[in-house]
């Protein structure tokens, strides 16, 4: 069995196309902005490269560390093992490499790996107690379907800009200190202009660090949205999908902060972010808001029904 077809959310798909675009004019800028200082681009960009590169391999082992996620066998959790199994054929995708279980009462699943073909999902204990099998089946689906869409990949080239910049910022920081900057150039106006070059090109890293992580945040956005559409595609059941939500995101207030610290560092990558409250942490999440998900598949089940194509 292959995954429903329901077209494409062209307007999803052009405001992640947009977002990538703004990213790459950013580079443009940001590489501009050094060739203008004197700044050795090519050592800062290697060195994003390698950070990336680092993060993109070892994103699964760091998240399943922090997490304190296990890997377990289709012997010790056969009906999880089975469902992710069906939804991948369905999917037409290679199955997990590693399903994992996190030992939490924070209700959260999340996915990571380089690619498809090395791929780990995890649910945690919390998830399993407390969701419908077809509310879990959704959730796997969305997970899935990050899967498919190669977030990781994605989520980790367009933040290349957000290491080089960061690490420009201290590097830049500590030559300060040194008394020495980029290209060693006394002439008309000696250290003045030096000292001005300086501060212009730390106040324009700093712009760059700040606009790429907005557009990062978008971007990052704009992908649960779509994970949640083809998640919801994949199962067939739009409003299972918003049903967990909306008992993940409810249960999250009623979890010791103990609980949800084992779990804050990589929320990122989780289904439902494990914040509590209105807090500056909220308005900067990596996700959208748990009612403007919900009120999306809901639109998805309406039209759905009534055999018309999914409202963007």
């Amino acid at each position: 069995m292959r995954q429903r077809s329901y077209g494409r959310d062209s307007g999803l798909t052009l405001r992640i196309t947009f977002t990538m675009m703004m990213l790459a004019a950013l580079w443009v800028v940001f590489m501009g902005l050094l060739f203008w200082a004197g700044i050795p681009w090519m050592f800062v960009l290697m060195f994003a490269i390698i950070g990336a590169a680092f993060q993109y391999f070892g994103s699964d082992k760091l998240v399943l560390m922090s997490t304190r996620a296990r890997a377990v066998t289709a012997h010790e959790e056969p009906k999880l093992h089975a469902t992710i199994e069906r939804l991948s054929q369905m999917a037409d995708m290679p199955v997990p490499k590693k399903i994992a279980i996190m030992e939490t009462h924070v209700p959260n699943a999340f996915a990571t790996g380089p690619n498809p073909k090395n791929t780990v999902i995890a649910v945690s204990r919390g998830l399993l107690d407390r969701l419908t099998d077809p509310e879990i089946e959704a959730v796997l689906g969305h997970e899935l379907t990050h899967v498919k869409n190669r977030d990781v990949a994605v989520m980790t080239w367009a933040g290349l800009i957000v290491i080089a910049a960061g690490f420009l910022m201290q590097w830049l920081f500590i030559i300060g200190m040194f008394g020495g900057f980029g290209r060693e150039d006394r002439r008309e106006g000696g250290g003045g202009n030096m000292f001005m070059i300086m501060i212009a090109v730390y106040i324009g890293t700093y712009a760059v660090y700040f606009l790429a992580q907005i557009l990062i945040m978008a971007l990052s956005r704009y992908r649960e949205y779509a994970a949640d559409r083809g998640g919801a595609m994949l199962t067939g059941a739009p409003m299972q999908l918003a049903s967990a939500l909306a008992k993940i995101s409810n249960d999250m207030y009623r979890i010791p902060e103990r609980d949800l610290r084992q779990v804050e560092h990589a929320n990122a990558f989780m289904l439902v972010p494990a914040l509590k409250g209105n807090s500056m942490a909220r308005m900067f999440s990596s996700h959208p808001t748990t009612e403007a998900r919900i009120e999306r598949l809901q639109n998805m089940q309406q039209d759905m029904e009534r055999g018309t194509p999914f409202r963007i």
